[in-house]
Parts: structure tokens; sequence; C-alpha cells
């Protein structure tokens, strides 16, 4: 369990987070933080699938292992979510460094995604990525382009909230459209009577409204997961 330094195909540096098991079983995690930047949280699950035998790779958004707030944070974010091309290429270096380690095998790589997060390992499958499963916790969602979604070849889990003032009923129907439309291998699962960023453990700390940690809830997703994987990266 180490901090990781690799590259973009542009040969800009980042920072990422990686766990590499004691007995790889073959398939790889990439991890896309909550929009700040990889905190604890990101590095606690890179650990936890570490222990189930999978390398995982917490993936550096920003460069140099930043961190972002307040008006920083917000212009980053503005970039990402206006430019795709930018995005896939920042998500696509650490893919291709998480693919680039012993022990993996590149058939059979996850990437998954808490808040922001989720949108980005979306549009790294949107991008056309050779990922077997993509997962959104808390997701949001990239309807923007529809004509993107064809390109996607990994199955798809979106694990979200009802009560998520950051991703409404009318964003996830449209989601669904584009989906069907396009084919995709898919599935969403809705946590009833919880708010956005449910996994993670510092929620209420945020201060903003919409936002608590479920612990059950938090578990039920977990396991959805893994459920994903097994159907998917378990499968040599």
């Amino acid at each position: 369990m180490r901090d990781f330094t690799y590259s973009d195909a542009r040969g800009r540096s980042y920072t990422g987070y990686l766990a590499t098991p004691d007995a790889p079983n073959g398939a790889a995690v990439l991890i896309a933080h909550n929009a700040p930047g990889i905190g604890d949280h990101e590095r606690d699950v890179a650990r936890r699938l570490a222990e189930r035998g999978y390398v995982a790779l917490a993936a550096d958004g920003h460069g140099e292992g930043r961190t972002l707030q307040g008006d920083e944070l917000g212009a980053r974010m503005g970039v990402l979510m206006k430019d795709p091309a930018e995005l896939r290429t920042v998500l696509g270096g650490a893919l291709a460094a998480l693919t680039a380690q012993p022990g993996v095998d590149a058939a059979r790589v996850a990437a998954i995604g808490y808040c922001f997060g989720g949108y980005s390992v979306l549009e790294l499958a949107r991008g056309g990525a050779d990922l077997s499963a993509v997962v959104g916790f808390h997701s949001g969602l990239p309807v923007e382009r529809p004509e993107d979604a064809g390109a996607i070849k990994a199955k798809v889990l979106i694990l979200n909230a009802t009560i998520d003032p950051y991703v409404p009923p009318e964003e996830r129907a449209l989601f669904e459209t584009q989906m069907n439309a396009a084919g995709i291998d898919w599935r969403m699962v809705l946590y009833g009577g919880t708010e956005h960023a449910f996994t993670v453990r510092e929620a209420a700390s945020f201060g903003m409204p919409g936002i608590g940690y479920h612990a059950r809830n938090d578990e039920r997703s977990w396991r959805a997961m893994l459920d994903l994987f097994g159907e998917s990266i378990d499968r040599g």
C-alpha cells in the first residue's frame, strides 16, 4: 500500500494510491475519487479491494496528488465536465498505469467511482476504454453527447440514492433512456431514504444539504459491486 506516481499520455504527473494484494487474483480495479481529491475514503476502498485479491489504484484526478477546495475546485470541475477528452486523458493515464502492474490481466479490469468519480468512470467508458465493469456510487450521470454511450464496452452498475438533490430523477430517467438506446448491459439500484454521499463516513462534516452517510446502504452497495465483479472481472 503506497503512494504511486505515474503520467498520462501528455507526460503530466499524478500521484495516486496503489494497493497490491499478497496474492493477486489477476483482476484490477481503478478508483476515481470524490471531487476534491484522494482522501481516506479512497485509500480505504483500495485497501479493502486488495484484501480481496484485486490490484487497486486510486487515481489522482487533479495532478501531483492535490486536493482542491472552493473556487479552485469549482474551476477544475468546470474544465473536466466541459471537455470529456480532458477527463478521459486524465483517467486513461491511471488506467494504463494500473494495467501495467505485475499480475494484472488487462482483460479483467473494472473502474469504480464516487460522486464526481462515478461521473468520471462513466465518461472514461463512454470514450471506449477497455473495461469489463463500471460502478458508480452516488454517481453523477453524464447525459450530454448521448451518442457517446454507444462506445461503452463494460457492464454498468449505478448505485444511487433517492434523496439526492445532485442527481435528480429526471437525470436518472434520461440516463436510462440513453443506456437502453445504446444497448448497454446496465443496471441501477436506488436506495430509499438515503442521501448523496451515503458511502462516505465523514459526509456529515461536509456541511452541505442532501448529504449523509448511511451504513446499511453503504454495505449493500459494496455487496452489489462485488456481485457485478463476480460475473465480469472475477472470471479468468
